[in-house]
């Protein structure tokens, strides 16, 4: 009877049950798979060097086009105008020349003869000078309106594969306004957005392995080529263009590939992800005191997330017994029971 009586509360608390692992200190060297897109290693904007209305646009986005080939034409009535102008003045001054010329032998025989003054001679000389400097500058004119009408006329300055098109017919641009955008024919980058911290780690900016997303049977080898000396505020990435050695008929331009290359080796210690806890949103792990099976939190700092594990790359020392399971049950102080320690 007297047993019966005794309190529940005398009754002693089951321990929390958790499993653990043995941190331990090993060389960690992964690689990064970055996803980017294949592009031209020369890209031109074409535009007119002339303003006026586009009349005819015969080329569009995704058209293969060859070097010299017409792509647009603007309206030419302004420089048609200018160039029948300029082919006046020449004329004009054509007829000047030859009057002047006339005089001027006329003035020298007469001179030879005695029958006029030196002066009117130089003057027919003068006048005759002046005639074929006003030709030579009505010649430069018409020069240049043959130029200004050429430049209606946009044309490819490479082969290349049209990639953009920023301008239709009968819309009005200005002199240098992009009208298309070329991607030649020849080497292609891969081109990648890295983040900084992924950049400075890396191993080897040569040899990097590119494959298809589409395809990961479709490979090749890329070498880096150019890297951006600026972060771009709006993605805080890198800008880094691999070029590639050669390039598989199924990397055609705009094509995603996966990018894979080795990051600098480090002393890390990989637990499972069960074993990840938060500390004031910072992360951390239950840590067992080897003699009191007491836990603690200790905060730890990520070097990476993988597949199947977390690398630690500091707050932990080798040796340590980290809980892998059963982290949600704990608070710090609590004495738990290990049912089985794993190394």
């Amino acid at each position: 009877m007297l047993a019966a009586c005794r309190n529940e509360s005398d009754a002693p608390v089951p321990l929390t049950r958790v499993r653990t692992v043995t941190a331990k200190n090993v060389d960690y060297a992964p690689t990064i798979v970055l996803t980017g897109t294949i592009a031209a290693q020369v890209s031109s904007d074409l535009s007119f060097r002339v303003g006026g209305k586009i009349g005819e646009r015969l080329v569009d986005v995704g058209d293969h086009v060859t070097k010299g080939q017409l792509l647009a034409r603007l309206d030419p009535e302004e420089q048609q105008a200018e160039l029948a102008s300029a082919s006046a003045g020449v004329s004009s001054a054509e007829a000047l020349v030859r009057q002047a010329t006339a005089a001027f032998t006329r003035q020298k025989e007469l001179l030879s003869r005695g029958n006029t003054t030196v002066r009117s001679y130089d003057d027919a000389r003068a006048a005759l000078r002046s005639g074929e400097a006003q030709l030579d500058q009505a010649r430069a004119d018409l020069k240049l309106a043959q130029d200004q009408l050429s430049y209606t006329e946009l044309r490819a300055d490479a082969d290349g594969i049209i990639t953009a098109r920023a301008a239709e017919a009968g819309q009005v641009v200005a002199q240098a306004q992009t009208i298309y955008t070329l991607a030649r024919d020849g080497p292609r980058d891969a081109v990648f957005n890295v983040h900084e911290r992924v950049l400075n780690n890396g191993v080897s900016p040569d040899g990097l392995a590119i494959s298809l997303l589409a395809d990961p049977a479709v490979r090749t080898i890329g070498d880096t080529r150019e890297i951006s000396p600026a972060v771009d505020p709006a993605t805080e990435t890198v800008l880094v263009k691999v070029g590639l050695r050669e390039t598989p008929h199924a990397m055609s331009l705009g094509a995603l590939v996966n990018g894979t290359g080795p990051i600098r080796q480090q002393k890390v210690v990989l637990l499972p992800w069960p074993s990840l806890f938060e500390q004031d949103g910072k992360p951390a792990v239950w840590v067992v005191d080897a003699k009191s099976k007491a836990v603690s939190l200790k905060p730890v700092t990520v070097a990476r997330y993988t597949r199947d594990s977390i690398a630690i790359a500091e707050g932990l020392a080798s040796g340590e017994l980290v809980v892998s399971a059963g982290v949600q049950l704990l608070r710090p102080g609590q004495t738990v029971e290990i049912a089985e320690t794993a190394k």
